[in-house]
């Protein structure tokens, strides 16, 4: 099979998911700044959504909605179902079933690697330290740094740091793995290491939402694109539509300005 063909058929299939993640008329200020217009928005299981659009478009705050890093003021967000609870044990177990990636990888520098991807499991999710470690070695293998695993995070190159915090993340065994700008920190020899491990968690079926300035990935691991302007979602389409054929006037700035360099 082609990967255009393995992409089509992985888009009818996220298509056919149920909702795992849904946005209903989200609005969010900062004071005065209107950061989130309304914005609708269902992700569906196995789905990858990739979010774009310009500095300042709301992708990142919409991004940490999703699992109560920053609240709204309107609208409502579910996931499986459940409304985001609002403090407390609850909103500790939802942090548990969404995994979250930032631009700094936010380890804990007096811990190794396999004590920073074993921390959640053993503490939140009460596993023994043995299945924990077990399945954290699972993790950093699956992510190319198992050898690594008894170092500190200080010893790895961003880009190894970056794959650790995805394997702690995975670790928790999450629904659905929110990346803000996974790979905007990181030099660009080490962008392509992690972008391949966030493609073969997308063609393992992991429901994923990836804000995100490469378009590579975009065009290759989406099944859909949303493009943000000034806190609303001005555009959404398949990643080939969206990059042949935009049909917003932002959309078409917005690619003229990066597909140029």
């Amino acid at each position: 099979m082609t990967a255009e063909a393995a992409h089509e058929s992985g888009q009818i299939q996220a298509g056919r998911g149920e909702p795992l993640v849904v946005l209903d008329g989200v609005d969010k200020w900062y004071g005065d700044l209107h950061v989130l217009q309304d914005i609708d928005l269902t992700i569906t299981r196995g789905e990858v959504v990739v979010v774009i659009g310009p500095s300042g478009s709301g992708k990142s705050t919409l991004c940490r909605t999703i699992n109560r890093l920053e609240t709204i003021q309107g609208g409502s967000i579910t996931l499986d179902g459940q409304p985001l609870p609002a403090e407390g044990k609850a909103l500790a177990n939802l942090r548990a079933e969404v995994g979250m990636v930032f631009q700094s990888f936010n380890l804990f520098a007096h811990k190794t690697i396999l004590e920073n991807v074993t921390l959640g499991p053993i503490k939140v999710r009460k596993q023994s330290k043995d299945a924990a470690d077990k399945r954290g070695m699972e993790l950093l293998e699956r992510v190319g740094i198992a050898h690594q695993a008894q170092k500190y995070p200080a010893q790895l190159s961003g880009g190894q740091q970056q794959r650790v915090a995805i394997a702690r993340a995975l670790a928790m065994d999450p629904k659905v793995m929110l990346f803000d700008e996974p790979t905007s920190a990181l030099d660009p020899e080490m962008i392509k290491e992690v972008l391949d491990v966030m493609v073969d968690l997308a063609e393992r079926g992991m429901t994923m939402v990836v804000v995100t300035h490469e378009m590579g990935f975009a065009r290759t691991a989406a099944h859909r694109v949303v493009f943000m302007a000034d806190g609303a979602i001005a555009e959404e389409n398949t990643p080939e539509e969206f990059f042949t054929n935009p049909r917003t006037e932002r959309a078409q700035d917005f690619l003229g300005k990066i597909l140029k360099h």
